[in-house]
């Protein structure tokens, strides 16, 4: 349809305003998206790492190598308004622009010549800071212009005065002005002085300025002019200004703190470019840092090089003290290895771990007799450090002489595979293999750890019996007898290898566990205590090992001295009040049970037990075992001779008897143990009670015999366990007769390479025999 000719001009009219509308249009969509929304997206930033209350620990350069601190929200008010006053006096009055600034400028350089002055405000140099590629045109200045008036309609003035502070150029690589305040002051910009501040302040003027030699004196004239303006201001007194003109210009920048080398290390690989709030507690990093610098400098003496610590709070899982490796001697290569969240054979570091365990599962009572014997696990033969054994040892003594043949036997009961599992529940990233490739040596140091996840683990003991909850859902310890239990044992730990404890009577009890890994290559010390855990580890990071390298002698005395750095703690409240023995009291159901435990084995009392005590077990407890070792033995009336069946005068006694292993080792300790009475000659059939057993060789072991001095062929001795001594046995080796022994039952032969039954008859016609294998 053709319109009518009275409608022509009211097009015509549309057309023209939109095409004299369009320039306009354009320039405001152009204003509206000129400005990215965030400026400096793209700048890379440094990593700057913090303590809880916000000190600097240290910091790594951005990946262009500057000195760029990540931007802060917050300017100083003694730097804001010096800038304010030597910058822009008219910030807060103008949109970005300010014409009266731009014209005073234009005549004061066509006055001069020259440029001295270029009207910029704090806006549009912010944009110019954002621009860095960008030329110094008149039609860039035009650009900037119109992009700090969308600056201001943006952000706050609050706003555009921190992101000035944060990317100023303030000379060499420092930009920013929390980078320039430690660099040239060595502190947090929330402390600068007047002087400091108008130094900054005038500083992105003309950032050359702050090189030694170069027209410094052009530096401290400005500075000081800034100064006397501050004066005119009423801003501070003429006491403060005229000590503040009197206060030197900074000299070469200053090395940032860096009391957490390894942290701060760590932290820039995985959070590289960020601002990091940290748990770490910058006095107390400063003091462990000291104390393992001194340590260092002793032990480095016995070859012993690198040196750990890691200091956590109990009640929250926050570390307050990391110390990776001594830095006394930082020319060392092995210097930079953070040794604490290093894999190291962790030695018996975990065996609390395995007690507890134990005891949450009801496997095992706090004081239960363990075998301290000769055993051969398909060719793992484990031994105590001091190559001796017991016979029979209290789990708990076990736990604090570091036994390692219990502590095998343990882990045999509960599972190497379950334990596996338990340790990562605990925490532990380290236990990466199948099960079976660790087998047994687990818990002698068959797999490694990192020093700070087991300070942790120590850590969570404590958390947990105080129900602080930040050890997660899978923490594995959750019944409060078990680790009253585990950290009681623990505070009375006194091996032969200890120091002396006369050297740390005065700190508050802690609960400690040492550890030394095989061939003398790593030493462990862990304690705890209800606030705080601390880690120590000493050793070569090479994996050279040192003949001085034991947990209790080299990490066990700075964890001494690091605890004595510590604020004294109360030790952990019992899991029931004392006295308490009543089924239904209310703590009884969620602390423990109380039980008759046999006194001589540590077990569940039987009914032939002498002797019992009343104890406080977990509540999973009350399933382990029954003592096996008191029986009731039919013996004459002065009870000297056991008969094999009752006779007039008889009686029966209940006697602890162990099996002839056990008992074999543990006679010679225990002198008032004194088994089964010897048989009554008289009694013509044996009663049953009387075994033996082979000490040496284990069943099924594989042996070397080495030659003698001469060249002929070596002797092995074999060792038999024989209830009644006195009484004569009879070796046959194969089908050759070897011989007899009485009272003391051992046999030296020769036997020839492959494989052998050895077998021991005793007078009555009971026998043993072993299987071994000559290779």
């Amino acid at each position: 349809m053709m319109q009518s000719p009275e409608h022509k001009p009211e097009v015509r009219k549309v057309l023209i305003s939109a095409v004299l509308l369009s320039p306009f249009l354009v320039a405001l969509l152009f204003w509206c998206v000129c400005l990215p929304r965030d400026p400096f997206r793209s700048v890379p930033t440094s990593t700057v790492v913090e303590d809880a209350h916000g000190e600097l620990l240290g910091a790594r350069v951005a990946e262009d190598g500057q000195w760029r601190f990540p931007p802060s929200a917050d300017v100083p008010e003694k730097y804001a308004r010096c800038l304010i006053l030597f910058e822009d006096r008219y910030f807060f009055s103008h949109h970005g622009v300010n014409p009266f600034s731009i014209v005073r400028a234009a005549f004061g350089n066509l006055k001069a010549g020259r440029v001295v002055s270029g009207g910029s405000t704090i806006s549009m140099q912010v944009i110019r800071l954002s621009r860095p590629q960008a030329g110094r045109t008149f039609g860039e200045k035009i650009l900037e212009a119109i992009m700090a008036t969308r600056l201001e309609s943006r952000f706050s003035k609050d706003e555009i005065l921190a992101l000035y502070a944060s990317y100023a150029p303030f000379g060499g690589n420092v930009v920013g002005l929390e980078a320039a305040s430690w660099r040239y002051f060595g502190h947090s910009s929330s402390h600068l002085s007047w002087a400091e501040a108008a130094t900054l302040a005038v500083l992105p003027n003309a950032p050359s300025l702050i090189h030694p030699g170069r027209n410094r004196n052009c530096l401290k004239a400005k500075r000081d002019r800034l100064l006397s303006k501050v004066l005119a201001q009423g801003w501070t007194d003429s006491l403060t200004y005229a000590l503040a003109i009197a206060e030197p210009l900074p000299d070469a920048p200053e090395p940032l703190p860096d009391c957490a080398f390894h942290l701060v290390q760590n932290l820039s690989v995985t959070s590289a470019g960020e601002r990091i709030r940290t748990g770490i507690d910058a006095r107390l990093q400063k003091r462990v840092g000291q104390t393992v610098d001194r340590w260092s400098e002793e032990f480095v003496r016995s070859g012993i090089e690198d040196l750990a610590a890691v200091v956590i709070d109990t009640h929250t899982g926050k570390t307050l003290a990391y110390i990776g490796n001594s830095r006394v001697h930082s020319s060392r290569p092995g210097s930079l290895v953070d040794i604490a969240s290093s894999p190291r054979s962790t030695g018996s570091i975990l065996k609390p771990f395995l007690y507890g365990a134990l005891l949450q599962k009801g496997a095992l009572l706090p004081h239960a007799l363990l075998p301290d014997i000769p055993v051969n696990y398909g060719g793992f033969m484990p031994h105590n450090a001091s190559r001796t054994f017991c016979g029979a040892v209290p789990a708990s003594e076990a736990l604090v002489r570091s036994l390692n043949v219990p502590a095998v036997e343990m882990l045999r009961l509960y599972g190497v595979e379950n334990f596996q599992h338990f340790l990562q529940n605990a925490g532990m990233t380290t236990l990466c293999r199948p099960s079976s490739d660790y087998g047994l040596s687990l818990i002698l140091g068959g797999a490694e750890g990192r020093l700070d996840e087991i300070t942790r683990m120590y850590a969570g003991i404590s958390g947990a019996y105080q129900d602080c909850g930040w050890m997660g859902r899978v923490w594995p310890l959750t019944d409060k007898c078990t680790l009253y239990y585990m950290v009681d044992v623990l505070k009375e730990l006194d091996r032969p290898d200890e120091l002396d404890r006369s050297l740390i009577s005065d700190l508050s009890r802690i609960a400690w566990k040492t550890g030394t890994s095989f061939g003398g290559r790593d030493a462990w010390a862990v304690g705890v205590t209800s606030d705080y855990a601390v880690g120590v580890w000493a050793g070569n990071a090479s994996g050279a090992s040192s003949p001085d390298l034991l947990g209790a002698r080299t990490a066990g005395p700075v964890l001494f001295d690091i605890f004595n750095q510590l604020p004294a703690t109360p030790w952990f409240s019992a899991p029931l009040a004392s006295g308490t023995s009543v089924a239904t009291d209310r703590d009884l159901s969620s602390h423990g049970v109380w039980a008759q435990v046999c006194r001589e084995s540590g077990m569940l009392k039987s009914r032939f037990c002498t002797h019992a005590d009343s104890l406080i077990i977990p509540q999973a407890g009350l399933k382990s075992r029954v003592c096996p070792y008191h029986r009731p033995v039919t013996v004459t009336a002065d009870g000297k001779r056991r008969l094999a069946s009752p006779v007039a005068g008889s009686h029966i006694e209940n006697i602890f008897v162990l099996p002839p292993a056990m008992e074999y080792y543990y006679r010679r300790i225990h002198p008032e143990y004194s088994g089964l009475p010897a048989l009554e000659a008289s009694s013509s059939i044996d009663d049953g009670n009387a075994r033996m057993a082979f000490i040496y060789p284990q069943q099924f072991v594989k042996i070397k015999i080495p030659p003698l001095a001469d060249g002929s062929q070596g002797e092995i001795v074999a060792a038999l366990a024989v209830p009644e001594p006195e009484i004569e046995v009879f070796w046959h080796l194969d089908s050759e007769y070897l011989g007899s022994t009485v009272n003391i039952h051992k046999m030296s032969f020769t036997p020839g390479v492959g494989k052998h039954i050895l077998t021991a008859v005793d007078a009555n016609g009971f026998s043993a025999s072993v299987s071994f294998a000559v290779e």
